[in-house]
C-alpha cells in the first residue's frame, strides 16, 4: 500500500520536515504540538498495512501551530479509537501529498487551490471547517508608516513598496503565500527589488526572521498569537476578527481524498470529517484559546452548496 510506505518514510525523515515547517524546535513556543507530531511519526513508522486504526492528515501549518489540532485529535481518538498521523505542510504541499494518495484527508486554506484539487478528482465531499483572518505585521518603529493608512491591506502593501521597507514573503505556495500574492496583485504596487524577499519557510520561522530583521510580513491570527510573546512585531492591519475588511478573511476547508482514485481509508476519513464539522468538534474550535483564534463554520441552517465541490461562480 503506497500510503503506508510513505508514512514509513516519514518515520525516518518526517521529524526534520516538521521542524522545517515550524522553523526549528529550539525556538518554537511550547504548545504540545511538536511533541505530539514526533510521537505520531514514531508510531506511524512502526505500523503495517494491516493496521487500520490510524489515518493520515496533511494539513496547513497555520491550523497546526496553535495546538488546535492536538485538542481535536485527542477527543476524536478517545471517541472513535482512530489515531491521526499529522503531516504538517503548506497548503500547496498538503494538497499535493493528498493528490499522490499519501494522505486520507487534507485541511487547507486556499479555496482556488482546493477547487483545482477537487476538479482533478483527487478529493470529494469538501466541507467548510472554520475561519480566522490575516494580519499585516511589522516592526514597532513602522518605517513604512503603515499605521497611518488604517485597516487597508492594499494601501499598506503599497506604502511598504513605495518606501522599499523590507517585506518577507513565505514564498512556499502555502495558503498564506497565495493570499499575499493576491493582495499584491490587487494593490497598485509590484513586489520586486531587494526589499522583497522570500524565506521559503513556514510561518513560525518567517515571523522570527521578520522580528530579527525588522521586516513586515503577512500572518494568520492564530500563529501570530502563538508566537507573539517571543517576537518583536506589531499588528498594523487586521482582518474581520479585528474589525477589518473581509479581504483578509482566512477560510479553512477539509477534504477527504477520493477513494476511487487512491488507496485510502475513506470511512475513517469521513468519520474524522464528521467529527470536526459536528457539534463537538465545532465547539472545541469555538472555545479554543484565551481569545478567538478560529471561528467554526460547519454548522449552518442554510449551508452554502458550493462548499462541497469546486465553486462554479468563483472569479
Amino acid at each position: 500500500m503506497r500510503r503506508r510506505r510513505y508514512v514509513h518514510a516519514v518515520g525516518a525523515l518526517g521529524l526534520a520536515g516538521v521542524a522545517g515547517c515550524l522553523g526549528g524546535d529550539e525556538n518554537r513556543p511550547t504548545t504540545g504540538a511538536a511533541e505530539s507530531a514526533e510521537a505520531d511519526i514514531g508510531e506511524a513508522s512502526g505500523s503495517d498495512d494491516s493496521d487500520n486504526s490510524d489515518i493520515v492528515l496533511a494539513t496547513a501549518t497555520t491550523a497546526y501551530d496553535t495546538g488546535l489540532l492536538d485538542a481535536l485529535h485527542e477527543e476524536f481518538t478517545a471517541r472513535f479509537g482512530i489515531r491521526v498521523k499529522t503531516l504538517v505542510q503548506g497548503t500547496g504541499a498538503a494538497l499535493r501529498t493528498a493528490a499522490d494518495g499519501d494522505a486520507d484527508v487534507v485541511i487547507a486554506h486556499a479555496r482556488e487551490a482546493e477547487d483545482e484539487f477537487l476538479r482533478a478528482g483527487h478529493g470529494i465531499n469538501r466541507r467548510d471547517l472554520m475561519h480566522n483572518d490575516f494580519l499585516v505585521v511589522g516592526p514597532e518603529s513602522d518605517p513604512a508608516g503603515v499605521d497611518s493608512v488604517g485597516n487597508d491591506p492594499l494601501a499598506a502593501f503599497q506604502t511598504i513598496a513605495e518606501s522599499e521597507s523590507l517585506f518577507l514573503s513565505r514564498g512556499d505556495d502555502s495558503g498564506t503565500h497565495r493570499r499575499e500574492q493576491s493582495l499584491w496583485e490587487r494593490s497598485a504596487a509590484t513586489p520586486s527589488g531587494r526589499w522583497y524577499q522570500a524565506t521559503g519557510d513556514g510561518m513560525g520561522d518567517t515571523l522570527r526572521q521578520a522580528s530579527r530583521r525588522g521586516a513586515y510580513t503577512l500572518v494568520d491570527r492564530g500563529t501570530f498569537h502563538v508566537y507573539g510573546d517571543s517576537i518583536s512585531l506589531d499588528s498594523f492591519v487586521e482582518g474581520p476578527l479585528g474589525g477589518g475588511p473581509e479581504l483578509l478573511r482566512n477560510d479553512y476547508g477539509i477534504i477527504p481524498t477520493n477513494p476511487a482514485r487512491h488507496d485510502v481509508d475513506y470511512p475513517s476519513a469521513m468519520a474524522y470529517v464528521g467529527f470536526l464539522t459536528g457539534r463537538t468538534g465545532q465547539k472545541i474550535i469555538r472555545t479554543f484559546g484565551e481569545s478567538t483564534l478560529f471561528v467554526p463554520d460547519a454548522l449552518d441552517d442554510d449551508p452554502a452548496v458550493d462548499q462541497y465541490g469546486p465553486a462554479s461562480d468563483r472569479s
